[in-house]
């Protein structure tokens, strides 16, 4: 009999045991006295040191051994209750798992939230809230244009069972009724980057839950908790991962609707894997850097396009960030395919800078009246702007746009860069905002 305290590999070698932590752990700084920077690099890996490791650990399990049944049984007995999870060995990885918890926790902490609930993609996200909602009884949605395409079509089409009433933003108050479960908005939205007042759209909810996607400004640019917003979506996939290699979506929340999350996530199995979670916590390490890095790239190229004649009209939020849109004078499909650097596709987010036509892809499910209606009209392309160097990047556009109209000179006949069209009890911004003034502006 080996009474050896070393354990055995598989392979029949011996491997060391893990390390025992420390009796007195390092103390800690305190999460609220962190800058972004410093939680986007040390939230959700707090422990690391005291287990012994650098790196955070990625756990593949599908499943955990169990010798106490009594125990496991109340412990799936009060998540099912209500959705509490504690400290325990986790049960089964579409109830938990350990390395997707540590990406939650990072999130929480960068939104200024109490939890997170990590999902398989920003959609599988959403569907988990509104569902949540409709088993409350609470079936209806008011919801302001533009969003997300797919989240556009997912309302419209009521494939959950779900009502909604699309409105401006002054409008939100008078849609709300008695069966209203969730105000839903986009700020800068997808595509157009037009900014929405968030707090006043929180002030005209009144009880009735804000969502606000925020997937383009990310934590770095705005944390809408504090502008009263209960829950933060985000298609983790754009910049959380940031390298254009994994799926995942999250919502950031109070702890009370978590439970209710968890609970629909366990039911439906729209689970995030493992190693998205580890490659999702990676990401966020980077992220303040890279999103402050392509917002000045973004700056610079909207400045340059609302100077260029074969450029109608220049969108790009008072925020900042890494995302432009742009309104091209001549065909926009010839644009997409005419970039060699910039890489024509969905999505956004990455380190590389993308390029697409909205109205053929990512909103092309959105009825066209409504996508024109929204302010995403035919000749509109969303350019993710990405770490390349400027000058690389404004020159494969410069090649893209096709040449300049018949004397026409760099700066001709151009206003500026505009914000969506006023909405003034929302407090839309309509200012025509001067490249020099723009957030990160070269």
């Amino acid at each position: 009999m080996d009474t050896n305290t070393e354990a055995r590999t598989g392979s029949g070698h011996r491997a060391p045991m893990p390390q025992t932590p420390p009796a007195t752990p390092a103390p800690t700084v305190p999460p609220a006295s962190r800058a972004l920077a410093t939680e986007a690099v040390h939230a959700g890996r707090d422990d690391l040191a005291g287990l012994g490791l650098h790196a955070a650990p990625i756990d593949l399990s599908t499943t955990y051994p169990s010798y106490d049944t009594r125990g496991e049984a109340a412990r799936i007995d009060a998540f099912a209750a209500d959705g509490v999870l504690d400290d325990g060995p986790p049960v089964y990885a579409r109830l938990a798992n350990p390395t997707v918890a540590r990406f939650e926790t990072a999130l929480a902490r960068l939104e200024g939230t109490e939890s997170a609930v990590a999902f398989a993609s920003g959609m599988a996200a959403l569907t988990a809230v509104l569902l949540a909602r409709t088993a409350a009884g609470l079936r209806h949605v008011v919801a302001v244009r533009p969003l997300y395409g797919c989240s556009d079509h997912l309302l419209t089409a009521g494939l959950l069972g779900s009502e909604v009433t699309w409105v401006d933003p002054a409008g939100i108050a008078d849609a709300i009724c008695p069966d209203t479960g969730l105000v839903l908005v986009e700020s800068p939205a997808n595509p157009t980057l037009a900014e929405l007042d968030l707090r006043a759209v929180a002030h005209a909810c009144g009880t009735v839950p804000l969502l606000a996607d925020n997937t383009f400004a990310t934590p770095v640019l705005q944390r809408p908790v504090e502008s009263g917003a209960r829950l933060v979506l985000h298609s983790a996939t754009k910049y959380l991962g940031g390298h254009g290699d994994v799926l995942g979506g999250v919502v950031a929340c109070d702890e009370e609707f978590a439970r209710q999350l968890r609970q629909i996530r366990f039911a439906t199995g729209g689970v995030l894997h493992p190693l998205a979670g580890y490659l999702l916590l990676r990401g966020l390490s980077t992220l303040p850097v890279r999103v402050r890095a392509a917002s000045a790239n973004a700056a610079e190229l909207a400045g340059r396009l609302a100077a260029d004649p074969r450029v109608e009209r220049v969108h790009y939020p008072r925020l900042g960030g890494a995302m432009v849109a742009f309104e091209v004078a001549g065909d926009p499909h010839e644009v997409t395919a005419g970039v060699r650097l910039i890489t024509p596709a969905v999505s956004l987010g990455s380190v590389d800078t993308l390029i697409q036509h909205p109205a053929s892809i990512s909103h092309r499910v959105v009825d066209p009246a409504d996508r024109r209606s929204s302010g995403v009209s035919d000749k509109l392309l969303r350019l993710s702007a990405g770490l390349e160097d400027v000058e690389d990047l404004w020159q494969d556009l410069d090649r893209a746009l096709g040449p300049r109209p018949s004397g026409a000179a760099t700066g001709a006949g151009r206003t500026g860069i505009s914000a969506a069209p006023p909405a003034p009890a929302a407090g839309r911004t309509a200012a025509v905002n001067s490249p020099a003034s723009l957030p990160g502006a070269r």
